[in-house]
């Protein structure tokens, strides 16, 4: 993974990102010599989000396999939420 400075990316822009991925599929940008901050190439982020919302979906098909769930109406959702 390469590290780009906050400072370089500031002065040299886009190129930097466009040279560190032609070696990798993400940068991190520190700030201050401290990582800060992960640019991923938009077809690595999109992957990312696939996998997150599979797994959202698992565990919602689990909760219902499993019984954890409720029905009902707004009102008693809200209920439920505030006590």
């Amino acid at each position: 993974m390469t590290n780009i400075a906050a400072n370089e990316l500031k002065t040299k822009g886009v190129s930097v990102l466009n040279a560190a991925f032609e070696s990798d599929d993400e940068a991190i940008i520190t700030v201050r010599g401290k990582q800060k901050y992960v640019v991923l190439k938009l077809d690595e982020y999109n992957k990312l989000r696939e996998y997150e919302l599979e797994a959202a979906l698992i565990e919602a098909q689990n909760d219902i396999a499993s019984g954890n769930f409720q029905t009902g109406d707004v009102t008693a959702h809200i209920k439920r939420v505030i006590d």
